[in-house]
């Protein structure tokens, strides 16, 4: 006896030539023919839920409908879904999508229909989604008038720029003279003693004028910190510290970048020393300094 080396298959269709072809009835009929015009059409019932589809009786009560049709929707909530990875011929998308029971406004069932979302995680029972009908030339009174449910917007990306010019007054433009020059020049309150970087004219809690001008070393202290997830040109890479700095001899921070270091091993306490851009390429700005990196130094305690 010989074994067959594939097993044997068979294929069949059945098909109905020229298509097959059933009356819709009126219930039925003036749905489709509210689809073909883009408007979908529940039917109430005699105790007053509308039911979309709308169907000849009452599932619950086996009583006929009162003929009375309410437009509902277009958008709606997903109840349930599942997702297809791999479509087949006669789907409705040649993409991935999900088939979804929707709860349109206004109706009190749901119909099924394909959600043409982007991938499975925009898919959640909750979402709102509204109908994306073909063009109106290519309806025919089917359910497949509508190509199918999209997510509404709920999310936007807009694209922000804003250009403006800023003029130094006389205390920033010296202490911007200093990063260029390398160094940090603070102000010294001679009224209250307290040393403020960068430098300024006037103190901010005796309100006394600030004539003395002190030059403060280029090492710190991390006072506070936070760790940032968002690209920023100023950064080197993500995640990146901007850090409040107490350099030594201030009485208040300053706020600078910490680099050199992995984002979650810096902390509150930890030394730092400023990271300076080369001579040559520092012009008046912050930009001098590049940021701060440990020193090694044993951490302060706060």
């Amino acid at each position: 006896m010989t074994v067959p080396s594939e097993p044997l298959v068979a294929e069949h269709a059945l098909e109905f030539p020229g298509g097959y072809t059933r009356t819709t009835g009126p219930v039925i009929g003036r749905f489709l023919t509210e689809l073909r015009d883009g408007r979908i059409v529940g039917v109430r019932t005699a105790e007053g839920r509308v039911l979309v589809p709308p169907l000849e009786y009452e599932p619950e009560t086996g009583e006929p409908v009162t003929g009375d049709y309410v437009e509902v929707g277009p958008a709606g909530t997903v109840m349930s879904w599942a997702w297809v990875e791999s479509p087949r011929k006669g789907h409705p998308l040649d993409r991935p999508f999900a088939w979804a029971l929707i709860k349109l406004d206004g109706a009190d069932t749901a119909l099924v229909h394909a959600v043409g979302a982007d991938d499975a995680k925009a898919m959640r029972p909750g979402l709102r989604v509204r109908p994306r009908w073909k063009p109106e030339a290519d309806r025919i009174g089917h359910i497949t008038d509508i190509s199918c449910f999209v997510p509404e917007v709920t999310a936007m990306v807009a694209p922000i720029r804003m250009e403006y010019r800023v003029r130094p007054g006389r205390s920033l433009s010296r202490f911007l003279e200093g990063v260029r020059d390398g160094v940090f020049l603070a102000g010294r309150c001679t009224h209250c003693d307290k040393v403020y970087v960068p430098f300024r004219t006037s103190c901010p809690e005796c309100g006394s004028a600030i004539s003395e001008e002190v030059e403060l070393p280029d090492t710190g202290t991390v006072t506070t910190f936070a760790i940032n997830n968002l690209p920023d040109p100023r950064a080197p890479e993500v995640p990146f510290v901007s850090a409040y700095i107490q350099l030594d001899g201030a009485d208040v921070p300053m706020i600078a970048l910490v680099a050199d270091v992995p984002a979650h091993e810096v902390r509150q306490g930890m030394r730092v020393r400023a990271v300076w851009a080369p001579p040559e390429e520092r012009t008046l700005s912050m930009a001098n300094i590049r940021w701060f990196a440990p020193t090694g130094e044993p951490d302060v305690e706060l």
